[in-house]
């Protein structure tokens, strides 16, 4: 098959134009061979000439339409240049299907999604000038590429300064302020074409040339002294300035190297508002301005630290005068056992809490249950029977003993009749109920089962 004329490298600015049909290839086997793995691509259009950018040098491909169809992903192998039509879409605008359409010879309409075709090249080209002014700054190589949905990253490996060791927050900042320099000046942005390495070795490049031939490189600025130069097969736009704003979030070490986390374009504009909009909302909620801003949320801070170290002391003041409460009701519960009454149906005079057949029932609604915990635990070892903590709140009922009856057995055996869960072990569980009446049939069960 003859290669595909691939008319983005004419003209970057170039939208649409006319084609022939060369072949519409439906065979899974042939593309299997093309490389297609996925399942779900059912067809793939041949054209004798494409204004599409297919996947490649780190760069996602264009999206758009031919005679309308859908045209989701494109690809290139041995120079031909093949698009994926999106099926699902060519049947949901109730268009033919492919094959009776892309018929061998056929004059169809190319026109690419411009906005992501212009976004790609800002990201890829900012790339560039960050990668350039990587290495002229500090022999940072970048050995890794890739623009993400939400970042692109670049991974940095530092090789050709040995007083370098380390890539700092610090230096890559200034390598942004070096690129976003290159994109105030307007620097051109030139692809120059060489047919084989040899004729393309005289020119000056920051990454050796790793192909024979069809070599395209990408200088930014005067070839003499570029911001980047570098052989690329990707869209870049025809001035640095087009690039707009080049912004580096964080580098962090990565497998020897050092990944840069950063954005441009439209990309890092709209990073920037969005965060804007966020210290806007900060400095209104603090009185502050972006100067002082950290400050008061610092004294805020630490007004909001004294506040829960108060509520903390607080608590735990609560905690222990439950404890002390239950302990002195185990102990009126205690004497009373020995004498001739024993314990039975009619709860003895003074307890604080609701008697139930030798078992004590408190409800607290005004912590969370991991506190109310803490109520029990110091007082274990004088809880005879059974002592219940229900959390009004949530629905929860918790189960304390000295482990001779086992509390964790109980919730496992019974919780779930009333569509309630939990666990725990002999000595204290809890089990978590959907409505209130649940839970209280179930310490209900719970009396009749120890009476």
């Amino acid at each position: 098959m003859n290669k595909t004329v691939r008319l983005y490298q004419q003209d970057v600015d170039m939208r649409s134009n006319d084609a022939a049909v060369v072949a519409l290839i439906t065979d899974r086997a042939e593309m299997e061979a093309l490389g297609i793995k996925d399942k779900a691509v059912q067809c793939l259009c041949v054209l004798d000439q494409s204004v599409f950018f297919p996947e490649g040098g780190g760069q996602p491909s264009d999206r758009g339409t031919i005679d309308g169809y859908a045209v989701c992903h494109v690809r290139e192998k041995d120079n031909v240049v093949y698009h994926q039509i999106d099926l699902a879409a060519t049947r949901a605008a109730g268009l033919e299907e492919p094959a009776s359409h892309f018929t061998p010879g056929r004059i169809v309409h190319c026109e690419i999604d411009w906005d992501r075709r212009f976004d790609n090249m800002q990201r890829h080209c900012g790339e560039h000038i960050l990668s350039g002014m990587f290495f002229r700054e500090y022999g940072g190589i970048n050995r890794g590429f890739h623009m993400g949905d939400d970042y692109m990253t670049i991974d940095i490996s530092l090789e050709e300064k040995p007083e370098f060791t380390e890539l700092t927050m610090d230096m890559a900042l200034h390598v942004e302020r070096c690129a976003n320099e290159a994109i105030w000046k307007n620097l051109p942005v030139t692809t120059y074409r060489f047919e084989t390495k040899a004729d393309a070795e005289h020119f000056p490049v920051r990454k050796k040339l790793a192909i024979e031939r069809d070599i395209s490189i990408v200088c930014v600025g005067d070839p003499k002294n570029p911001a980047d130069s570098v052989a690329c097969c990707g869209t870049h736009p025809k001035f640095a300035g087009q690039v707009g704003l080049i912004k580096i979030w964080k580098v962090e070490a990565n497998k020897g190297m050092f990944r840069v986390y950063c954005e441009a374009g439209q990309r890092a504009l709209a990073d920037y508002d969005a965060k804007h909009e966020i210290l806007t909302k900060l400095n209104n909620k603090y009185s502050a301005n972006t100067h002082d801003l950290l400050e008061k949320m610092k004294i805020a801070e630490e007004k909001m630290s004294a506040v829960r170290t108060e509520l903390y002391n607080l608590k735990q003041s609560v905690i222990r005068q439950r404890s002390a409460v239950i302990e002195s009701d185990l102990k009126l519960l205690s004497a009373v056992e020995a004498t001739a009454k024993g314990r039975g149906e009619t709860a003895p005079e003074g307890l604080s809490g609701r008697y139930l057949n030798g078992i004590l029932l408190y409800e607290f609604n005004d912590m969370k249950v991991d506190d109310l915990l803490t109520i029990g635990r110091p007082i274990l070892d004088d809880i005879k029977k059974l002592v219940l903590i229900l959390d009004g709140q949530t629905n929860t009922v918790l189960l304390f003993s000295d482990g001779t009856v086992d509390c964790g057995k109980i919730v496992k055996e019974n919780a779930s009749i009333y569509n309630g869960k939990g666990g725990g072990n002999k000595n204290n569980a809890r089990a978590l109920f959907s409505k209130r009446e649940y839970a209280e049939t179930f310490i209900d069960l719970i009396e009749k089962h120890l009476r």
